[in-house]
């Protein structure tokens, strides 16, 4: 992630509200959204993804609050905003008798994108989420994966600052899955382009995002980093940790720390049970024990952990 602590957020929301009638869709949302990074809207159908990406491009406008996207207000400038934000919603359509070059082109056409530099850009975009030779092809040939991979082609016809994804593996076989993901992290980490990932799908947010934002009815109840947020889940609390380091002294040196309660080999992996999160202080002794750490990892809680904690007695509904 390519992030300057003082730098102004690309995505700024205060106090951000939106209701219907007497349901409080968002209630009250703070976050800061930086350039380059991956940011990640978890939670159920209905907790209020949705209605934020609907915020964010201007789309609704909000009950109360405010939201900044590149300095722009989505209200007020809905235009400016919709040329720096390239969206791809959970339901994507193109014209299914027009080739998937041409619906690109229509694309630059609205953006007022001249033709020629429309035609390469399109080309380019095509090779990029691997439908290189299947520009010509009319779009009602395609599957599923192949248009959720036209439609990140066709989000980044503007060459946008930001890009909104809405549940853009919706459908695709595991390997579409695997390259969509893959994609995703080259906009992010070659092209330092925000991206704004909304997904009910656990695995692939702990796997790409750089931080989460877990909603719950209306509201993010939590914001960060995911290990920070697991870490202050488990508090003080027991917990097993697994290591792996090189060195000759690095495994007396982690038995005899005073908070390892047991220590045993799985392979190459030493399983420490521990009084509460140690990895700093267990990271630190291999490296005054001469050694290196190679694998360093809180076992037995993650984001599944964390989702259930808010979620477990959720039934959830239509997405809000």
């Amino acid at each position: 992630m390519n992030r300057n602590a003082g730098e102004e957020p690309v995505i700024r929301t205060r106090a951000l509200a939106k209701t219907y009638g007497g349901l409080k869709a968002v209630d009250c949302l703070d976050l800061d959204i930086h350039e380059g990074e991956i940011f990640g809207l978890l939670g159920p159908n209905g907790a209020g993804k949705t209605t934020t990406i609907l915020m964010l491009l201007g789309l609704t406008e909000p009950t109360s609050g405010s939201v900044k996207v590149c300095g722009f207000d989505p209200v007020r400038q809905p235009l400016e905003v919709k040329k720096i934000v390239g969206y791809l919603p959970d339901r994507v359509s193109f014209y299914d008798d027009m080739t998937a070059e041409e619906n690109l082109l229509f694309t630059a056409a609205l953006n007022d994108i001249p033709r020629e530099r429309a035609a390469e850009r399109a080309s380019r975009l095509l090779e990029r989420v691997g439908l290189g030779d299947s520009g010509g092809r009319k779009v009602r040939e395609f599957s599923r994966g192949m248009v959720q991979r036209l439609g990140i082609a066709d989000a980044l016809m503007k060459d946008p600052r930001v890009v909104i994804l809405d549940e853009p593996t919706l459908g695709i076989d595991p390997t579409g899955v695997r390259e969509t993901l893959d994609l995703i992290v080259g906009l992010s980490r070659r092209d330092n382009i925000t991206v704004l990932l909304s997904t009910h799908l656990l695995y692939q947010v702990q796997e790409i995002c750089d931080r989460i934002a877990v909603f719950y009815r209306g509201k993010a109840v939590a914001v960060g980093r995911i290990d920070d947020l697991c870490a202050d889940m488990i508090g003080a609390g027991p917990c097993t940790i697994e290591v792996e380091a090189s060195g000759a002294g690095v495994e007396s040196a982690i038995q005899g720390l005073p908070w390892v309660r047991s220590c045993r080999t799985e392979g190459s992996l030493k399983i420490l049970e521990c009084d509460g999160d140690r990895r700093e202080e267990i990271s630190r002794a291999i490296f005054e024990a001469g050694g290196v750490p190679k694998h360093l990892r809180l076992a037995g809680f993650g984001l599944d952990e964390l989702y259930r904690r808010y979620f477990q007695d959720d039934s959830g509904g239509g997405d809000a």
